[in-house]
């Protein structure tokens, strides 16, 4: 082995790196980067290590590095010796992602000259292959969250694992952050217990709050080092992002962007290979459409989001790495890492939502740390204009708004408890040291940890009578075992915290016969059984780029034929909408509140803010502007909190309730990511200028207290909340060996279980998890919180005679979004959009 001199870490200590890695960095005309280097020394120290580097910087090489110096000097095995376990262990949030870092990988282990083996696990996976896995583990496996809770839970979990040296996860801010992030903490938590000197290595681009990582990669406990060591790398070339400047107008409300469709086919053609980024699924489908109806040129373009059939998705990202395509429209499936062939342009169809999320998605251009990504982000309506500029400043500043870690989920925990079950006995003084070593898990008290315990067992009082809830037992020797061996099999066919909408395959049939429908057809991939049952035979509707007739429902698929040229209904997609971060939010406040920053966006939007301060006002950056006007037979009091759609529906419920106690009249309300209107037939701005309402006590922060819990207790939020947690603790499971229930089943089970709980066991450890759920996630409580506190005294009123420029986009929503109030089935007549534009500004 030869040892470089002018190798050097940080502090000075020389790296050894094997001449093989040294002869192959220069073939290729590189040497190892500094941090590169770093990372492996520390790592060679016996060090855990986050490294948090720009896009292009070689995070992953420089995460597998000390794992590949390690095996390039293990000695052979010897005949007859037993199978070695795996010896490095890389953790991805995303499939695509795993199988691109496997390919990428092959390559310096091939051209190093290393006997290492590397395999990918996934759901993809077969379980042919799995099995094979097994019985003769890879030197290096890539795997995700759930395959790993898996991996634990297997009875041969000591001997797979018993080599393990190294755990590299894989854009680490993204895993850490959801219930997903809390299920592989309590994985790491097993694999130190399995293997104490186990080292972990961090690897992440964006992230807001390093030392929350750094925390959450080492065991929390007092002989253990609290943290991981922190490696931070300068940022690389300043990415060359732009809004573009449509010759078209943009729409005032809406989230498709169709306005600049042909703009956007106009970049696809100037460039080699573009990444579209939409929010959400439905979005992809309408983008991807678009841009195929315009397609003179029949440029190759291709769809990718994770509905699609894994085939599909597998051959989109086969021709990207061919540098076959010219352009991909995608979700987030291809937003993290993924080092796709020549990609020069990302292009973002409608606003980002967050900092973190553009930069992220920004990277995927030009993937290389000392070459400019080049960007275009295409508003989809006014709002978003000055939400896109807010993104793009951050992104020149170097601004990040990754969310903050929250306490682990207890219905994660309960799941938990069941795979180290499956696993094998245990006392539950060992678990819960193992558990509270997990940092999200670190502050669990005894008794809720008993309390999870006794539910896994039981169900929990209420439901002690029912033998089906109970998984555990207490044996004399005081360890805890399973209840019946058939509960492994169900543990494994329901692990995993993603809760999906309840899905049936899309087969594709040539007509609608008997013998058409018995021999079926290739499947496209699957879709939403409530979408379903919104259609009779004979509707069409959008997917995998086709417009697909429906012919109806055959045992667990979704029977269509094609329908070309005729006009789709457009599928709903459930979740994979963004929330405006708080970073967001008070940029765009900050941005509105000051003229001399307009000059930067378009001129139509510029124009349409300054007749706002003419007409009515501008609200300054921690002002709520609330205005009030007629508008037809009906009034209106619209706010601008700017503080995402979560918040505001929370807001605009507990609104409501409190202007029909004030005799206010509201007949319903309309939430966006920027404003809230309500509406009904008493003149609330007469109410406000005489005393009869009062804005202060409208907003007092004491609606978070029993206003909350009253609808709460009324609403259907909770009951969906609760259904997610009861299949994640596995309460109630989706699937069983040789069946699985459909939605409406697993609906009506969860509902009945938690009117009884409700009624008869009120602090159940579930209800606990449904309402921590809903307050960081469906509620948004704690950002509805602050923003009571942030407008106290700073609450500006303007009655108007008519609607205001401001107030026209969530207008605009009325009638396209559900109402609630005290007269629900009364229909708002609502104005036409031109008129109300043009009185608006005139």
């Amino acid at each position: 082995m030869t040892v470089r001199p002018d190798l050097f870490a940080a502090e000075g200590a020389p790296i050894h790196l094997p001449e093989p890695f040294l002869a192959w960095f220069a073939k290729n005309g590189w040497a190892p980067r500094p941090h590169q280097l770093d990372l492996l020394a520390r790592a060679e120290a016996g060090a855990s290590v986050l490294l948090i580097a720009p896009t292009g910087a070689g995070k992953t090489l420089a995460g597998f590095l000390p794992a590949l110096v390690d095996l390039s000097r293990r000695k052979r095995r010897k005949p007859g010796e037993r199978p070695r376990g795996v010896h490095t262990l890389y953790v991805s949030p995303l499939k695509a992602l795993a199988t691109d870092i496997a390919r990428n990988l092959e390559r310096p282990v091939g051209e190093i000259g290393l006997k290492v083996t590397l395999e990918t696990r996934t759901g993809d996976t077969s379980q042919v292959r799995r099995q094979r896995q097994k019985l003769k583990p890879p030197d290096i496996l890539l795997t995700t969250p759930e395959q790993l809770a898996l991996l634990i839970a297997a009875k041969d979990a000591t001997d797979f694992f018993s080599d393990l040296r190294y755990v590299v996860f894989d854009e680490l801010h993204s895993l850490v952050t959801s219930k997903r992030g809390h299920l592989l903490s309590l994985g790491l938590a097993r694999l130190r217990r399995l293997r104490p000197e186990i080292q972990t290595i961090g690897l992440s681009a964006t992230v807001s709050e390093p030392a929350e990582l750094c925390r959450w990669l080492a065991a929390q406990a007092p002989d253990a080092a609290p943290e991981a060591d922190l490696i931070t790398v300068p940022g690389g070339a300043k990415p060359d992002i732009s809004i573009l400047q449509s010759k078209e107008r943009v729409p005032w409300q809406g989230h498709t962007a169709r306005y600049a469709t042909p703009e956007i086919y106009e970049a696809i053609r100037a460039h080699k290979t573009t990444l579209l980024f939409v929010n959400t699924r439905s979005q992809a489908e309408l983008l991807f459409q678009e841009l195929w109806r315009i397609n003179e040129d029949t440029l190759p373009i291709a769809l990718h989001h994770g509905s699609l059939d894994v085939n599909q998705r597998r051959k989109v990202e086969a021709a990207m790495a061919a540098n076959q395509l010219r352009a991909v429209v995608a979700t987030s499936t291809l937003d993290l890492g993924i080092d796709w062939g020549d990609v020069d342009l990302v292009v973002h169809v409608g606003a980002p939502k967050g900092a973190s999320r553009l930069a992220q998605r920004i990277g995927r251009a030009n993937h290389r740390m000392d070459e400019p990504s080049k960007a275009i982000l295409v508003p989809a309506n006014r709002f978003e204009v000055m939400e896109c500029q807010a993104a793009l400043d951050a992104n020149y500043l170097g601004a990040q708004d990754t969310p903050p870690l929250r306490e682990g989920a207890l219905d994660v925990l309960a799941q938990h408890v069941l795979g180290m079950a499956v696993a094998g006995p245990f006392r539950a003084d060992d678990l819960f040291a193992e558990v509270t070593s997990a940092a999200p898990y670190a502050g669990l008290d005894r008794e809720t940890f008993d309390r999870v315990v006794d539910f896994v067992a039981t169900g929990g009082y209420a439901l002690k009578v029912y033998e089906r809830y109970a998984k555990i037992k207490l044996t004399e020797d005081g360890t805890w075992r399973l209840a019946h061996p058939r509960i492994a099999q169900q543990y494994r066919m329901n692990a995993g915290t993603i809760i999906e909408a309840p899905m049936l395959d899309i087969r594709l049939i040539r007509r609608r016969t008997r013998s058409a429908i018995a021999r079926g057809g290739p499947v496209l991939g699957k879709i939403e059984e409530a979408f379903l049952e919104t259609l009779i035979q004979g509707d069409t509707f959008l997917f995998a780029g086709q417009i697909l007739r429906f012919e109806g429902i055959f045992e667990t698929s979704c029977l269509v034929t094609k329908a070309a040229g005729e006009d789709p209904k457009v599928p709903y997609y459930g979740g994979s909408k963004f929330p405006l971060t708080t970073y967001l939010a008070r940029e765009v406040r900050a941005m509105l509140a000051d003229p001399a920053r307009w000059s930067a966006l378009p001129p139509q939007v510029s124009d349409w803010l300054r007749i706002q301060k003419r007409k009515s006002l501008i609200p300054g950056p921690n002002d709520l502007l609330v205005e009030t006007f007629p508008n037809g037979r009906l009034n209106h009091l619209v706010l601008y909190p700017f503080e995402g759609r979560l918040a505001h529906q929370t807001l605009g419920m507990l609104l409501t309730r409190r202007l029909e106690r004030a005799r206010a009249l509201p007949l319903g309300f309309v939430a966006t990511d920027y404003a809230i209107s309500i509406w009904g037939r008493a003149d609330m701005g007469v109410m406000i200028a005489d005393g009869r309402l009062s804005l202060d006590a409208l907003f007092d922060e004491d609606m978070l207290g029993d206003d909350l819990d009253a609808w709460l207790a009324d609403s259907w939020l909770l009951k969906r909340t609760f259904r997610q947690c009861a299949v994640i603790s596995g309460l109630i499971e989706k699937r069983h060996p040789g069946k699985e229930k459909t939605g409406r089943q697993v609906t009506v089970s969860a509902d009945l279980v938690y009117d009884v709980l409700r009624s008869h066991e009120p602090d159940h450890i579930l209800l606990r998890a449904t309402w921590a759920d809903a307050a960081t996630g469906l509620l948004d409580v704690k950002r509805v919180s602050d923003l009571l506190a942030r407008i106290k005294h700073h609450i500006v009123h303007k009655d108007l005679a008519e609607i205001s420029p401001l107030a026209v986009p969530i207008m605009l929503e009325i009638g396209r979004e559900s109402v609630v109030g005290e007269a629900r089935d009364e229909v708002l007549a609502e104005a036409a959009e031109a008129e109300m534009i043009e009185r608006a500004l005139a």
